[in-house]
């Protein structure tokens, strides 16, 4: 057991707001070693890892693909689609979002969001176009700006996180039952992992879906703010 002291540097890293890839790889040399393995194979294994997973180098097709779409036009008509919702604020249509992405991730559909597919192209702007309808249609200050982006992607990653372990396929449920299976000699099936995956996943979609919502009243009074300094600068 005392290799899972590599996710106590995962956690410490994080917590003090390290660089991820660092963390991460830190975490895995760590691990390495108090597996016993030598230098030469904590590097063969690395190498072997990302060779052998499709999805490290999907971005080469995704990013071009975004590009054009992005150039073509893609947000503008994302900022004008939310614009014809009166009713759907910032927060609201967020929530929205990480709904959708829990239920898709639940069935197996990873992909089919993420922060180069959706967030950037799509979801973010309207998030932020929702927000600028709130403010009378003018810009927001680029700081409330980088907020909305950033609510945008957490709801992308929470939604993903606790959505995809109710799917019995997901790489993570067949890792911890064939480690738990072969180490303690015990029969435990994906499905089991999955069913008790659910209430973790509801559990998630009403916290998160309460700061989410909380956001809008947030928004409201930075942008009141932010609007009050700036009239008193061109006061000035």
């Amino acid at each position: 057991m005392i290799v899972l002291l590599g996710v106590l540097v995962v956690i410490l890293g994080f917590a003090t707001r390290r660089n991820p890839l660092l963390v991460v790889g830190v975490a895995g040399i760590a691990t390495g070693l108090l597996g016993g393995l030598s230098p030469l194979d904590i590097l063969r294994t690395f190498g072997e890892s990302f060779a052998t997973s499709r999805s490290v180098t999907i971005f080469a097709i995704t990013l071009p693909v975004i590009g054009l779409l992005e150039r073509n036009g893609l947000q503008q008509q994302a900022r004008t689609l939310i614009g014809k919702l009166g009713k759907l604020t910032t927060g609201r249509f967020l929530t929205l979002y990480l709904l959708l992405r829990q239920l898709t991730a639940a069935v197996g559909l990873q992909t089919i969001g993420g922060p180069a597919q959706s967030v950037r192209p799509m979801i973010a702007p309207m998030a932020e176009a929702a927000a600028e309808r709130s403010n009378g249609g003018r810009a927001l200050p680029q700081r409330i700006r980088e907020k909305v982006r950033s609510h945008s992607a957490g709801a992308d990653t929470v939604g993903l996180f606790f959505g995809e372990d109710c799917f019995l396929a997901i790489g993570s449920i067949l890792l911890i039952t064939g480690l738990v299976n072969s180490t303690y000699d015990t029969h435990l099936e994906p499905l089991h992992l999955a069913l008790w995956a659910i209430p973790s996943a509801v559990c998630a979609f009403f916290i998160h879906g309460a700061r989410l919502l909380r956001l809008d009243r947030t928004l409201e009074r930075d942008l009141v703010t932010a609007n009050a300094e700036q009239a008193g600068e061109t006061a000035k």
